[in-house]
């Protein structure tokens, strides 16, 4: 008898050799390829001259962003002319406002306190919504730098296409070890989460936005009733576009070097602020899902690691491994990343396995969400 059948693993240990490799392998299968970077937009620099942006109002939901205000203003400067810019005051308790007021071409409205069942950014939209008087209107985050040139491509993309609603993930700031961990594993996940490959099909099922940059024509936001048909949304980007799809309008997401996000995270609390506030929303506040989720990351995951213990698993292993951190490249090499990083992966989903977790007891403990320093209760 063949003595290696002596430490085969029982069925159990089959199921945590196998799944691995199945999980991982399929993922990079999927013809979609929700790990890949082919859908992208970076900026031209050559358009800036000739760019007639007369069309589009820049529309800001601004709450003390005194820090960054004044880097997102003078990067639109540079993106062409007749560009017109909102800035929507929320309730600013620093110089947001008085130094917007320094830039051409802007206007500055104040922010009305913030109604009962209202999410903060969004009833700053819809204040500002009311002062738009152009076909098109950029929603953008008042701490996203657009690089010059950036916006007169992405005006091109919508008209080439077709599109009505197109957005661009923001590149996040990469200043410290736990930005490098963890921020562009969030890109990674959140392109497995909602693949841009189908979200930028007809497909109504995936709908994907990144709200830091959202060009998109005004007759959208009128027909779909934003921004008060969301006013309670939390995760308001993918909420939009998902109305977006539904309405019958064509919508495209990719990713960007060219816009830029100027937030400073630098340390993990504040990574985990940012993770911690949508999680749970995103599980749909379901104990179920969490539990569903917590077992996918463990056993695709953790699976491997165990797995490399057992004799007759450890080829299956070090496959689902390598699957594992070969679906991790592409990212890392657009964000011009080593690719050493790839072996950190598994850390890396420890962490966002943690924080969806606290997210979870915050909701339990009656806080849905808090941010800019507002608590939404649960």
């Amino acid at each position: 008898m063949d003595s290696g059948l002596l430490i085969l693993p029982g069925p159990l240990g089959w199921l945590l050799i196998l799944l691995p490799v199945l999980i991982w392998g399929g993922l990079l299968l999927l013809p979609w390829q929700p790990w890949g970077t082919r859908e992208r937009l970076e900026a031209d620099p050559a358009a800036v001259a000739g760019a007639d942006l007369q069309q589009i109002t820049v529309l800001i939901p601004a709450r003390n962003e005194a820090d960054t205000i004044g880097h997102t203003l003078e990067a639109l400067q540079q993106q062409g002319h007749g560009l017109q810019i909102i800035v929507v005051d929320d309730q600013s308790e620093d110089d947001t406002a008085r130094i917007a007021a320094r830039y051409p071409n802007v206007r500055i409205v104040s922010g009305q306190p913030l109604p009962e069942g209202w999410a903060g950014k969004l009833w700053a939209l819809e204040q500002g919504k009311a002062h738009v008087r152009t076909p098109v209107v950029l929603l953008m985050d008042a701490d996203i730098q657009l690089l010059p040139g950036l916006l007169p491509a992405l005006l091109a993309l919508k008209q080439q296409q077709g599109r009505q609603f197109v957005s661009l993930m923001a590149d996040l700031r990469r200043t410290s070890f736990w930005d490098r961990l963890l921020l562009p594993a969030f890109v990674y996940y959140f392109k497995l989460l909602y693949p841009f490959g189908l979200s930028n099909t007809g497909n109504r099922l995936v709908a994907a936005a990144a709200g830091g940059c959202i060009l998109v024509d005004q007759e959208v936001l009128q027909a779909t009733g934003a921004f008060a048909s969301l006013k309670h949304a939390l995760i308001d980007d993918c909420s939009l576009a998902r109305q977006v799809k539904n309405a019958g309008y064509r919508t495209w997401i990719g990713l960007s070097r060219g816009v830029v996000s100027l937030r400073p995270y630098g340390d993990l609390k504040s990574i985990h602020d940012m993770v911690a506030r949508s999680a749970f929303t995103q599980l749909g506040y379901s104990s179920m899902a969490l539990l569903a989720v917590t077992a996918l990351f463990l056993l695709a995951y953790a699976g491997p690691l165990v797995a490399l213990g057992l004799p007759a698993g450890q080829g299956w292993a070090l496959l689902a491994l390598g699957c594992l951190m070969f679906s991790y490249l592409p990212v890392l090499r657009y964000y011009q990343m080593p690719a050493g990083w790839a072996l950190l992966l598994p850390v890396s989903a420890a962490f966002y396995l943690g924080m969806t977790w606290s997210s979870a007891i915050r909701y339990w403990r009656g806080v849905r969400s808090r941010w800019k320093g507002r608590t939404y209760s649960s």
